[in-house]
Parts: structure tokens; C-alpha cells; sequence
């Protein structure tokens, strides 16, 4: 074997090989799981235990909350860390191969994915923690404005002829995941983290609840409603990247 061949062990290619087909399918894999983890936890809060967080009692509020909520949080904030590692660097591979083939600028997708959602998320975390606004339909009609003006700046920042569906159709549903992602961990767990603690105070040693328990448990409920609102088009967008060419080529 020459150098030249030995050297070509190393390198890493534009565009992904055939041989590496199934170490992509192993980050999808991990994708879906841990996807399908955190999205059903978003859905049993929503559907579930807050309904039933409102027939029950204080007392019985003391003995569940810190034995459950630790737990549920623990698993629901980590597998949407890893749904959005591993759909990342799926995507990334999808821009890579894009850009290659279109000589195109992979920094611009990736950097504008992440500048543009990023933003979207600070306008939904201002509506909720520092406006304050607790009205559902609200704050709904806030979070659809930003979110589709959000996928549209994507779009048309990112539409230059190489980009395909894929890339486009991730792009908007990953952005939707970003948010929510940031979501979880700068609202909903903060909170909850707060209302976990002194619940577990007024259980063991009988300390008052803070009275704006109350107002903070409204900001992490509308945060994860709203996230529960949003997996559904981020779940259309994630599908018709492969099964419906709505975007791109």
C-alpha cells in the first residue's frame, strides 16, 4: 500500500460512502428513540398528568410531585438532548452532500439554522417569562408568527438551487425541535426544578409554597403546551423530507 493510498484512509469525505450507510442509520436510530421518548413524555404532561395534577390535593400534590416529577424531567430534558445531537448530525451529513454537490456553503446553512431558531426561541421565551403573557390563544397566535416567519427566513435564506427537500424540510422541522429544545431546558425544567424543590420543602419540614409557585407552574405549562402544539409541524416537516417534496428539489 503507497502512501498516497494509507493517507486516504484518513481523510474524510465530502459526501457520505456507501460502506458508512449503516453508521447512519445507527444516529437515525438513536434519533427516533430517544425522539419518541421525549415526545411522548411531552404528550403524557400534557395529556395526562396535568389533568390529573388538578384533581388531586395538596397532601397528596407533597407525596407525588417529588417522587415523579424528578424522574419524568430527568428522562424528558436528556432524550431531547440526544434526539437533537443525533438529528443534527444526520442533517449535517444531508448539508454536507448538498453542498458539495452544488458547491455550495455548508457554514451558511448550518449558521443560519441555528442563528435564525435561536432568535425565535429568545421572541417565544420573552412572551412567557419576561411579558408574562398567560392567555393561551395569545401567546398561540405569538408562537405561530414567529415560528413561520422563522421557517420562511430559512427558506429564503437558504435558496439558492443546491438545496434539496431534505435539507430544507429538516431544516424547518429541526428548527421547530431547537426551539423546543430550548424550551425544555430554559423554561420548563428551570421552573419545574423550583416548584420540585419547595414541594419537597412543604413535605418534609412543612415550608410555605412561595405564592408565585402558582404564576411560574402557568409559564412552564404554556411553554410545554406550546411545545406539544409545535411537534406536530415539526413531525410533518421531519416526514416530508423523504416522502413529500414540498421544498427544494
Amino acid at each position: 500500500m503507497g502512501l498516497s493510498s494509507l493517507l486516504a484512509l484518513f481523510r474524510v469525505p465530502s459526501v457520505t460512502p456507501p460502506d458508512s450507510a449503516a453508521t447512519w442509520m445507527i444516529v437515525r436510530w438513536v434519533h427516533l428513540v430517544a425522539g419518541i421518548t421525549w415526545i411522548g413524555l411531552l404528550y403524557f404532561f400534557n395529556l395526562v398528568h396535568v389533568p390529573f395534577m388538578k384533581e388531586m390535593d395538596s397532601a397528596t400534590k407533597a407525596k407525588v410531585v417529588p417522587s415523579l416529577m424528578p424522574r419524568a424531567m430527568w428522562w424528558f430534558r436528556w432524550a431531547a438532548v440526544i434526539t437533537v445531537l443525533a438529528g443534527l448530525a444526520y442533517w449535517g451529513n444531508i448539508v454536507g452532500a448538498d453542498a458539495h454537490n452544488g458547491n455550495g456553503s455548508t457554514g451558511r446553512v448550518m449558521g443560519s439554522f441555528f442563528l435564525i431558531w435561536t432568535i425565535a426561541f429568545a421572541l417565544i421565551f420573552f412572551a412567557i417569562m419576561i411579558m408574562k403573557i398567560n392567555k393561551g390563544p395569545i401567546l398561540a397566535a405569538v408562537v405561530l408568527i414567529v415560528v413561520a416567519a422563522a421557517a420562511y427566513l430559512f427558506v429564503d435564506f437558504n435558496n439558492h438551487g443546491w438545496e434539496s427537500n431534505r435539507l430544507l424540510s429538516i431544516g424547518i422541522g429541526g428548527g421547530i425541535g431547537w426551539i423546543m429544545l430550548l424550551s425544555v431546558w430554559g423554561i420548563v425544567w428551570r421552573i419545574n426544578k423550583k416548584i420540585i424543590n419547595w414541594t419537597r420543602e412543604f413535605r418534609n419540614h412543612a415550608t410555605p409554597i412561595p405564592p408565585e409557585s402558582a404564576a411560574l407552574a402557568r409559564m412552564a405549562f404554556l411553554a410545554s403546551r406550546a411545545s406539544a402544539w409545535l411537534s406536530l409541524p415539526l413531525l410533518f416537516f421531519m416526514g416530508a423530507a423523504s416522502h413529500y417534496v414540498l421544498l427544494g428539489r
